[in-house]
Formats: structure tokens, C-alpha cells, sequence
């Protein structure tokens, strides 16, 4: 079994440097199925050092592959294509990950397909949640980090030809949010489950929460809305307006949780501005979702009544 780790990257170096450094000490050993790694590291366009720094370290299990920014859908096909491993894992620039971490993969697709007598499925391992830079790995686990999405390409492991055969990302989402998730509605249509992995662990780093992140938050948001209703119009079930949110509850929750947009970022600006200032960042961004959340469902549903419903087209 030889593995190709894809990751895609945009102006990430700083903490893909630890990414790379966490894959580079993988010990095997524990998994005799498991016979070797590659790490393809697709660069999307980045404005940074990433390709010249690439190009000049000494990574023995990296190759770089570059693109202009497409986006993260279109990076992962391009490493999936050029992969020479029969296992395919995704992670995502900023995970570190522990020495045993693809070996528990290996030991966790290897016992299912004993049992199962058949490939239909992939490895899902744990992630944390980290704000801790110098040293991530030490970050406990928390309530927060646990989720019930069904493959997050944030730490996921499956066989390739499976992942060729379901017709790999569809680069219609070239902003940010749900290319995995819809790729994953199609796993799901083809009969394949998800294996829980907890010994894959890795630990997802992002920037301790600031007051000048917001206004990107927003833009995030209203991103993930209009690739949401991409989403919903590749599939148009029940099941997955509930996860994307496209629903009159979702609409009329979000309105008394924030009561009708009194709290939005700028009322509650001085009270995440105390919640920083004490260190308590990972509470201030909690509740700024409040009004986040809001924002993308009322985006969702007013690029609904503005865009024509169009018929699906090929990925």
C-alpha cells in the first residue's frame, strides 16, 4: 500500500513548514501493510515564498505541483491525477499531524476491507482545533472539535480508483466551502461508509481570533452561501438543505438568536474586544457565529430568489 498525501496550499508557508516537517517523521512501523508515502503538495497560485521555499528544502517525500489560484477543488484533482499511490489521504495545509497518523489510516482501511471483502469505504481520523502555533500538538481535545460532517477533506484516507470512479471534485466550487461534502453525497450514492480513525490525529492550526478578522469572516460566509445553493442544485433533497442550512427554521433561528441582527458584529464589538483582551479569543469567535451564521443563511436564500435555477451541469 503506498500512500499519496495531497495537499493543496495558498499562502500558507509559515505553518505548512510544520505540516511537511509532522509528515516527513511518519513511522510506519506499526502498520506492515502500509509500504511507503509521497506528499503531493499542490500550490494554488500563492503570491508568497511557498514555491521558491519548496523548491529549495529538503522534503525527501514532497513533490510540489503548481497551478494558477483555481481554487481548492480543482488542486486536489490535479494532485489525485498526478498520485502514484493506490490510497489516496487529504489533509489540508495547516494540520500537523502525529507520528503514527498514517498508519492509523492504513490499519483502519486495511481492517474494513477485510471485513467487508471490498473497498467501499474511507478512513475519517480526528481533528483539533489549535491556536497554539509553537506548539499545536499539545492542544487538548474539546467538544468543539468533535463533528458529524461525512467526508471533510481535512483528514480523510481512501482508495483511488474509488475516489476516480466517484468523478473526484467538481470545480464549480472555486470559493470557499462544501466541495468535499458534495463530492461526499456522491460517495454515499455509490455505498461507501465512513470509517472512524481516532488514532489519525491531527491538529488544526488558525490564527487566535481578532476584531480585524472580521470583516474576511463575512466574506467567508457569503462565499460558502453562494457554493451552498452550487450544492443544493447538484442535489436537491431535504438532507441537504438541513446541512447547508436552506431552510425557513434555519431563517427564523438565526433571526431570534441574534434578535432580528441586534447582535451582529458591530454591537457586539466591545464585548469580543474584552472577551481578546482577557484570552478568551476562542469564546469571542463562538459568539460572533451567531451573527456569521446568520449571514449565510439570509445569503443563501437571497442569491436563491436572485439566481435562476439552472440544470446540473457536469463536474
Amino acid at each position: 500500500m503506498l500512500f499519496s498525501v495531497v495537499i493543496p496550499t495558498y499562502n500558507r508557508l509559515p505553518i505548512l513548514r510544520q505540516c511537511l516537517a509532522a509528515l516527513e517523521a511518519q513511522d510506519l512501523s506499526t502498520a506492515p501493510e502500509a509500504e511507503d508515502y509521497e506528499v503531493v503538495v499542490v500550490d494554488d497560485g500563492s503570491t508568497d515564498e511557498t514555491v521558491t521555499a519548496l523548491q529549495q528544502a529538503a522534503y525527501p517525500h514532497v513533490r510540489l505541483l503548481q497551478q494558477d489560484h483555481g481554487g481548492a477543488a480543482m488542486a486536489r484533482n490535479r494532485g489525485v491525477k498526478a498520485a502514484r499511490g493506490s490510497v489516496i489521504v487529504f489533509i489540508d495545509s495547516d494540520l500537523i499531524v502525529v507520528k503514527g497518523f498514517l498508519a492509523a489510516h492504513a490499519c483502519g482501511l486495511q481492517r474494513h476491507w477485510r471485513h467487508r471483502g471490498n473497498h467501499l469505504c474511507f478512513t475519517y481520523g480526528a481533528v483539533i482545533n489549535t491556536s497554539n502555533f509553537t506548539q499545536p500538538t499539545t492542544e487538548p481535545c474539546k467538544i468543539t472539535d468533535l463533528s458529524r460532517a461525512y467526508f471533510a477533506t481535512g483528514n480523510v484516507a481512501i482508495d483511488r480508483h474509488l475516489l476516480l470512479r466517484s468523478g473526484l471534485f467538481d470545480t464549480r466550487f472555486y470559493q470557499y466551502g462544501w466541495e468535499d461534502l458534495e463530492l461526499g453525497e456522491r460517495l454515499r450514492q455509490l455505498g461507501v461508509v465512513l470509517v472512524r480513525c481516532p488514532d489519525a490525529v491531527g491538529y488544526h492550526w488558525h490564527p487566535p481570533f481578532q476584531l480585524r478578522q472580521v470583516p474576511r469572516l463575512i466574506r467567508q460566509e457569503k462565499e460558502r452561501a453562494r457554493m451552498a445553493l452550487v450544492f443544493y442544485r447538484k442535489h436537491p433533497t431535504l438532507r441537504v438543505r438541513m446541512i447547508i442550512q436552506f431552510t425557513w427554521f434555519h431563517l427564523l433561528l438565526w433571526e431570534l438568536l441574534t434578535l432580528g441582527g441586534l447582535l451582529n458584529a458591530r454591537t457586539m464589538a466591545p464585548l469580543l474586544a474584552v472577551l481578546v483582551r482577557r484570552g478568551r479569543p476562542g469564546w469571542a469567535l463562538e459568539l460572533l457565529r451567531l451573527h456569521l451564521n446568520r449571514v449565510c443563511v439570509q445569503t443563501i436564500f437571497a442569491e436563491a430568489r436572485h439566481q435562476p435555477r439552472q440544470a446540473p451541469q457536469p463536474s
